[in-house]
């Protein structure tokens, strides 16, 4: 574009200025391409560049080039609690992206996991806004550096996949600024990020692409967002309140581009005086800011690439650092292979491949490691690997049609969840269960790989339970009978119900959807030649009644859904209440031991309040390893009812056996507020705190009181 902004949208014609605020293809905009403005290409993400389908309808292209690389899912990104391994997340799909030739990446998203049923779950990165926020903030500067915009989604209060088209959501003002907000906020305030994708659901009456509340006034006036905001894929539904809000790109699954609300309805209403162009301009010229942030067009914009060793690396890592080592009764784990001459691999979630599912965020792998893959070839040929597949699972009905096209209805994926009980089903289980306890009994070792799969954890459906598909529980039950100390592996992005067999397994590990090396990354663990080193980002209940979203029955609602719980999410609910999870917030364990103490905490109260904490933390095992530290704050004094504590910062550390750092957090005043409904202020009351030290929210293994003699209040 050699001509500036204001004299593009001069020389525009009304057709030509609205054909760049809708899709003109299934993932771009409408181009000028007598004035040089090109199409904003866009794709899906987080887990890598969506495969490539034709520009008018969902038909695979089918070529070979569109192969990419899988990454983590993102609460397997967050289970890191490494703000780097985010950063170099991000990094390699912005350079995916723009190796892919796309322009806007439809990533991350930052909804708060408010269910352990939830579909989506799996996508998003925690049920605590530090920790999203924490996380989101270098996962988006990674993508950006590429000259790709990061579109961050689904704004707002969209945590539910029933009735998500419609879905009306009742939540209070504080919930809103101290749960759901602040990871929108901060990817605005503190990432930049060049793209906002609306929600499907309504807020307070309006569709969330529709709303002025939500878009003019909270997004553009409070927090100061000078970029696009994107519509989801279906989510606009009126025209004249889409066009005098702030969305400025509306897009959908259908390939009839001129009747979108944003195309040939807009066109008659302002050629009817029923619209005022200034909208359309004000869209348009958003638009062309962008891209000129990305340099398109531009010789010195960065190419970008994909599929190198490289980015396999960097996922390797991310997957080895995101495995959760939930238990480790007797330190089963590590199996050490010299003293074994046989192992059964047990379960078809070792053999199961996951990047093809998952609704958007499916993709073509360029390859994919399974754990039984995995497992083989790190153990190599002199131990006899045996596998059985433990339960039945027959892969539901291809179905005639891509999911996409009917997307937009609220029955979608219902058919996907897929058990048959009839009596052919019924012999093959007996079967697969048969030959597993057989395999058991005769092998040294056993692992069993279990979980779930992305019929259960995907977009377009929510859970009925937390129960495990398949009937595993029995498979497991039976299997520990025969072989106690069998290792049990979980693969999953939503947390199971494992009270049928979590007291009798020994060792219990998570795996969640960890990229194309899953398999080489859970079998380092398993083997030992990986330490783990991940934590939980979201609790894990004994069952969903325990959840606080169940406890106030208030999920997933019908026509309208009601926060009961508020700000009482997760950990929030299960410390403050005192229900027992399965496994808390922030828990995970490793093979190495550690000691931490809090050494100095320092309040200074001069210009802006700083709260200095320092911690020691030491390796006091034989090996190395990487202890994550939390810091929670508590309100002793506060007017209104607070969480018993809440995660304000943390580190991760590596360290070698035997060595020792001080590292030293700062907490800001952030920490220690609350947001005043009756001020609209984020508000720090002067009184009593207690800093807690601990490597999770239930294991705080130091304290310290702190005193703020000042007031503070800030936006």
């Amino acid at each position: 574009m050699n001509r500036t902004i204001e004299e593009l949208i001069t020389e525009m014609t009304i057709e030509e200025k609205v054909s760049l605020i809708h899709g003109n293809g299934l993932f771009r905009n409408g181009m000028v391409k007598r004035l040089g403005i090109p199409s904003l290409k866009m794709s899906d993400g987080p887990m890598g560049v969506r495969n490539e389908f034709a520009d008018n309808a969902w038909i695979l292209v089918g070529t070979t080039e569109d192969a990419a690389s899988y990454l983590p899912c993102e609460s397997a990104v967050a289970a890191t609690w490494n703000t780097d391994m985010a950063y170099q997340i991000g990094k390699v799909l912005g350079n995916e992206a723009r190796g892919r030739g796309k322009d806007v990446i439809l990533a991350p998203g930052v909804n708060i996991i408010r269910s352990p049923l939830g579909g989506r779950n799996f996508e998003y990165l925690s049920e605590d806004p530090f920790l999203v926020e924490k996380m989101a903030i270098p996962y988006i500067n990674g993508i950006q550096e590429n000259d790709v915009a990061a579109c961050v989604k689904h704004f707002a209060v969209n945590n539910q996949e029933t009735n998500r088209m419609h879905v009306e959501v009742l939540v209070d003002e504080r919930t809103l600024n101290e749960i759901y907000f602040p990871a929108f906020k901060a990817a605005v305030q503190k990432a930049n990020v060049h793209t906002l994708m609306g929600a499907y659901n309504k807020f307070r009456g309006n569709f969330c692409c529709e709303s002025k509340e939500l878009l003019d006034v909270i997004l553009r006036q409070e927090w100061g967002f000078d970029g696009v905001v994107i519509s989801d894929w279906g989510a606009v539904h009126n025209t004249k309140e889409a066009t005098e809000c702030s969305l400025d790109l509306e897009m959908s699954v259908t390939n009839e581009f001129d009747e979108y609300c944003l195309a040939n309805p807009l066109l008659e209403m302002v050629k009817k005086g029923e619209v005022s162009e200034d909208f359309i301009d004000e869209k348009v010229r958003r638009i062309l800011k962008l891209i000129e942030k990305l340099k398109i067009g531009c010789e010195d914009r960065k190419a970008g690439t994909y599929n190198t060793p490289q980015h396999r690396e960097v996922i390797y890592q991310a997957a080895a650092e995101s495995v959760v080592l939930l238990k480790n009764a007797d330190n089963k784990l590590p199996i050490h292979i010299n003293k074994i001459k046989s192992i059964g691999i047990i379960g078809q979630n070792a053999e199961k491949i996951h990047s093809n599912g998952g609704g958007s965020s499916e993709i073509k792998a360029l390859y994919e490691i399974s754990p039984l893959m995995g497992m083989k070839t790190k153990i190599g040929g002199n131990i006899e690997v045996r596998y059985a597949k433990g339960y039945f699972y027959e892969e539901p009905k291809k179905e005639e049609h891509n999911w996409q096209e009917t997307s937009l209805e609220d029955v979608i994926n219902k058919a996907r969840v897929f058990t048959k009980e009839d009596e052919e089903a019924k012999k093959m289980r007996k079967k697969y269960l048969d030959e597993a306890v057989q395999l058991a009994s005769e092998v040294d070792e056993v692992v069993i790989f279990g979980g779930y799969n992305h019929d259960y954890d995907s977009e377009g459906l929510d859970r009925e339970n937390m129960t495990l598909p398949y009937q595993q529980d029995e498979l497991i039950k039976e299997v520990l009978k025969v072989k106690p100390d069998a290792v049990v592996v979980m693969i999953g992005g939503s947390p199971i119900d494992m009270s049928a067999w979590v007291e009798d397994a020994k060792s219990i590990v998570w795996g969640w959807y960890g990229g194309m090396e899953t398999g080489n990354a859970l079998a380092d663990v398993i083997l030992g030649n990986v330490n783990p080193s991940g934590k939980l980002p979201v609790t894990f209940p004994k069952v969903a009644s325990d959840a606080p979203t169940h406890y106030f029955d208030c999920f997933p609602g019908g026509e309208t859904v009601e926060y009961k719980e508020g700000i009482f999410v997760g950990y929030r609910y299960y410390d403050t209440y005192q229900v027992e999870p399965q496994f808390c917030f922030g828990h995970g364990l490793s093979y190495t031991t550690f000691v931490c103490s809090m050494e100095e905490v320092t309040v200074k109260e001069e210009d802006e309040l700083k709260i200095l904490v320092s911690v020691k933390v030491k390796n006091t095992g034989n090996i190395a390893g990487a202890e994550t530290i939390q810091l929670y704050v508590s309100s002793k004094d506060s007017k209104v009812q607070r969480a018993s504590r809440e995660l304000k910062g943390f580190k991760k550390v590596f360290l070698h056996p035997g060595e020792e750092k001080t590292i030293t957090i700062m907490l800001g005043k952030e920490a220690v507020s609350y947001f005043s409904v009756e001020k609209k202020q984020f508000c720090v009351e002067k009184g009593s705190y207690e800093i807690q030290v601990g490597t999770s929210s239930r294991n705080i293994v130091k304290t310290n009181q702190i005193l703020i003699e000042k007031s503070y209040m800030y936006k």
